[in-house]
Parts: C-alpha cells; structure tokens; sequence
C-alpha cells in the first residue's frame, strides 16, 4: 500500500478532479455546481447531486445577501465551526449560533419547545440580512415556517438540509412551500457538515 503525503490544497484539488470525474455527464447548472460539488466532497456522497434542491434564483440571492454582510445563524455549534471564519470576515459576514445561550434554554423550556425552535425566536431579532442554516433540528424549520406565516421573521435565504427520521422530510417540505428562497437536501440526509458546505460554497463562489 502506497500513502501518498500531500499537502491539504492538493488533498483538495485532486479530490475535486475525482468527484468531477466520477460525476461524468451529470447535468448540473453552472450556478448550482460549487454547492454540489463542495457537499459530494464533504460526504463522500454522490446522491445529494440528486437530492439537492434549490429554489429559483437561490443562489444569486445568497451571493446578494452575503455581499451585504449577512448573519449566518445555524441551529448547531459544529455547523458555525465548520463555516470557514476567513471566508467570513472577507466579506463582513458573521457567523452565530444560539443554541447554548442561556436565555434561548430557558425561552425553551418555559414554552415546551425545542432549544431549535427557540434559537429561531431569537433569530428573528436579529436586524441585518440573515441566512438560516438547519443541518440538524427539523423544529428549527417549523418554526421558521410558522413566523414567515405570520410575517414575523423571513430570512433571505434558508438551507434546510436536518438529517434525521422524526419530521425531518415533512419539515423540508413545509419550506418547500413556503416561498422563501432556499436549498434544500431533499429525504432524510443531511447534517451540520452538509449546511455549513453549502455555507462554505457560497462564500467562496463570490
């Protein structure tokens, strides 16, 4: 068996050869091909090339919104973790995740909820351009879909890819519907690595 030692940029370029080599043919929008191949390359999983959705013009409309500064608010710390900070900062955008704040547990348990659903609650407060990235709490986009019903809370644009069993396509659905741009890893995959990909992807596309 032969290890090859490479450095990390060559780790990645030669992964990138290998994922569009194994992609072959497949018919993906020019606009859509950076979420895709950077998600495939995060997984390891060529299905999502099938199961990403993406709500018309949704990719210009993140780029539009993270030009002007946006707020990406994640329902986990390990998809803030993984949203590269340099990216960030590159285009005065910031990164936030409430899930452990004090007040969010306590808005939570005082109304039965899901720490998720109440970190949307607090999301809505916030006054710049927001993205919402779910990669694992469902609750967080029922919530978000109740507030935009009641003209609450709309982000700019929302990726709902939770994994999971439990109202997990149901939910994916619900924001389907809901009219707000999105993209969305249809069924039941998904996961913190996967939303802060399409984070990543979309940053690094400006």
């Amino acid at each position: 068996m032969n290890i090859e030692h490479l450095a990390p940029q060559e780790i990645e370029r030669r992964s990138f050869a290998i994922i569009t080599e194994e992609l072959g043919n497949k018919q993906i929008p020019d606009e859509q091909r950076p979420v895709v191949m950077r998600v495939i390359h995060a997984t390891a999983d060529f299905s999502y090339a099938d199961q990403l959705y993406f709500s018309e013009n949704a990719i210009a409309i993140a780029k539009e919104t993270l030009r002007a500064g946006a707020v990406i608010v994640t329902d986990t710390n390990m998809a803030k973790a993984g949203i590269n900070q340099t990216a960030l900062a590159r285009h005065n955008c910031e990164a936030l995740c409430f899930m452990a704040d004090a007040d969010v547990a306590a808005a939570a348990q005082k109304n039965g909820t899901t720490r998720a659903a109440a970190s949307v609650d607090k999301a809505a407060g916030i006054d710049r351009p927001v993205i919402f990235a779910a990669g694992n709490a469902p609750t967080a986009l029922i919530r978000l879909c109740e507030l935009m019903e009641a003209g609450k809370f709309r982000p700019a644009l929302v990726i709902g890819v939770p994994v999971g069993f439990v109202n997990v396509v149901q939910s994916k659905e619900m924001l389907e519907r809901s009219g707000v741009p999105c993209i969305v890893a249809r069924g039941r995959k998904g996961g913190s690595t996967v939303a802060a990909a399409i984070c990543n992807a979309l940053l690094y596309s400006l």
